[in-house]
């Protein structure tokens, strides 16, 4: 292993499988991480470590790693002094942010935080939830909860819970009455390592490449072949970041052309450009995307 190495935590648990694809798809190979802590990775640079999001940002702060991958949600909960490199917009299931939630039963009275008054909260997420009542002035215990939170909810008087979909929330027949925080995955680092001329580079550089990763899995490529009669008002048609690539063909009287656009656009687009007069028209899938 090469002297100089990055020590990097990534989260063991539900973003564990969402983030090693990441890293795949950036163009990395990482293997082991199901029999071990300590998965392999093909840069001699850089040594893996698996665990919790939940006490990843302590472990940035004291410089047990260097860089490591968490929720904001638990840099907040920890109250952490770590300097964040970037936010990726990924997480267990979707690419939307997850939510902490106050919740109760469907059947309570409780309307709002204020009615918890003198109640009892249940959730894993404890510094934050008394920070939100605190500054509602609104007085509860709340209590630490080991997991199936949802289950609690009939045994306490209401619970604060992640959710990304909302789904288990209504499966457990829970009603939302307010949202404490909303969280991104955060990619962080010890304030010592990003001091540090060779890994600051390092975070940097794969900063780069999980963010092109991550814009490259909602784009994709579109190739056509244009009269150049019709280019003027093919390109209006066009939602392209920049300019689209142009090039002449060995018909003088065509033109290729070349865009990156949204894979949801896609759909809607090709239609169009065939009724403008596009032909040859193509799509592929995109490895990055680098702005």
């Amino acid at each position: 292993m090469s002297e100089k190495v990055l020590k990097l935590g990534i989260p063991k648990g539900s973003l564990q499988n969402a983030t090693f694809d990441l890293f795949e798809r950036a163009g990395f190979n990482v293997s082991g991480f199901e029999r071990s802590y300590f998965p392999r990775i093909d840069d001699s640079e850089i040594q893996l470590i698996l665990l919790r999001a939940q006490e990843m940002s302590r472990y940035v702060e004291d410089g047990v790693l260097d860089a490591g991958f968490t929720g904001y949600d638990w840099i907040q909960e920890n109250n952490s002094d770590i300097h964040e490199v970037c936010e990726l917009q990924y997480s267990k299931a979707t690419s939307n942010p997850t939510r902490w939630v106050l919740a109760v039963p469907n059947e309570s009275f409780v309307q709002k935080a204020e009615d918890l008054e003198g109640g009892i909260i249940a959730t894993e997420l404890v510094n934050a939830t008394r920070r939100f009542f605190e500054q509602k002035k609104v007085n509860v215990k709340v209590e630490f909860s080991w997991g199936a939170t949802e289950v609690k909810a009939r045994l306490v008087d209401g619970i604060v819970e992640l959710t990304e979909t909302g789904s288990s929330i209504k499966a457990n027949n829970l009603k939302v009455i307010d949202t404490l925080m909303t969280s991104t995955t955060r990619f962080i680092a010890n304030n010592a390592a990003w001091a540090d001329d060779f890994k600051k580079q390092k975070i940097e550089s794969i900063a780069i490449l999980l963010n092109a990763a991550l814009d490259a899995k909602t784009r994709v490529g579109l190739k056509m072949n244009v009269k150049t009669k019709n280019l003027d008002a093919i390109i209006k048609l066009l939602p392209a970041e920049k300019s689209p690539t142009v090039s002449s063909l060995a018909d003088s009287d065509y033109v290729a052309l070349e865009i990156i656009v949204e894979e949801k656009v896609e759909r809607e687009l090709i239609p169009q450009l065939t009724r403008a007069g596009a032909s040859g028209i193509f799509t592929y899938p995109l490895n990055k995307v680098i702005h």
